[in-house]
């Protein structure tokens, strides 16, 4: 069983260190950096269980805290500072193993503050970017505006959804991603933002995380 290791890296001047879980199997081929989503952090259930799966499947994740987080806040970190903190954890990333090609991404907030960063300019050494729920549109309050800096995004995009997430409308988002050359949509039947399911699915969490990882794996074959 692969041991996660905690790294302390500076978020940004203004906000101080923040912490990061990086695990890394014998056979990794790629490194996720992974950014929580808004409500909780980087031990979060599902932020534990995705990377614990990524790993298996031969992919090292790196974890890491936004500064609100850190520090035990609810209100998250001014944008400025949630970019930052996206850099500083890429380049953290690539200090704790320069051998493995990057990925980035993560949960709702996390996925889009790093589209946004890379939009802004490139993430070094980030060959592609997942998504595990693009947070698209608040609650009951449809519209596209969040996906407006996609389009100066230079890597490829994979975008997990479930077909319950209210914070994605399917028929806004299909055609956000194929205006997107690069993009990639991974439907997850069933699937709400947290990629819960109903139990008259007949699916359980980990087929739906074996589901999700099948993607990631599929996506970076063709990266």
């Amino acid at each position: 069983m692969v041991k996660p290791r905690t790294i302390k890296f500076l978020a940004s001047k203004s906000s101080g260190q923040v912490s990061a879980l990086f695990l890394r199997p014998p056979d990794a081929r790629w490194l996720m950096v992974l950014g929580h989503g808004a409500g909780a952090g980087m031990r979060h259930p599902f932020m534990e269980s995705i990377s614990k799966h990524l790993v298996d499947a031969g992919i090292a994740t790196f974890r890491y805290q936004f500064p609100y987080m850190e520090n035990k806040s609810w209100r998250p970190d001014p944008q400025p500072v949630l970019l930052a903190t996206v850099r500083s954890a890429v380049e953290a990333a690539t200090k704790a193993d320069s051998s493995l090609p990057l990925l980035a991404g993560g949960k709702s907030m996390g996925g889009r503050m790093t589209s946004l960063a890379a939009s802004a300019d490139e993430l070094a050494g980030v060959r592609g970017i997942a998504f595990f729920g693009f947070p698209l549109h608040p609650p009951g309050k449809q519209g596209t505006e969040r996906a407006k800096h996609l389009e100066h995004v230079k890597v490829p995009m994979l975008f997990l959804q479930g077909t319950r997430d209210k914070l994605a409308d399917l028929t806004l988002l299909r055609p956000v991603c194929s205006a997107l050359p690069q993009a990639t949509l991974s439907i997850i039947e069933g699937g709400d933002h947290s990629f819960n399911v109903l139990k008259s699915s007949g699916k359980t969490s980990t087929d739906i995380l074996n589901e999700l990882v099948s993607s990631v794996i599929e996506w970076t074959g063709t990266l």
